[in-house]
């Protein structure tokens, strides 16, 4: 199973969800969705976009856990 830890990294980098969604010109519904864990996929484009935008890497976003 794959896990989005978006919330863990907004919450280390005390940014909102608000603040987020104007640097990564994502609605605040489809990021909602990521940080609850609730979506199916993710384009590149975005993740590349979140990790600019709370200076990560995408293993800090995507955790591989195994049922």
């Amino acid at each position: 199973m794959i896990v989005i830890n978006l919330d863990v990294m907004m919450a280390k980098r005390k940014i909102s969800l608000n603040e987020l969604s104007d640097k990564v010109g994502i609605t605040l519904a489809n990021l909602s969705i990521l940080k609850n864990n609730k979506a199916k996929a993710i384009r590149f484009s975005t993740l590349d976009a979140i990790c600019k935008a709370l200076d990560c890497r995408v293993e800090d976003i995507l955790e591989y856990i195994d049922e």
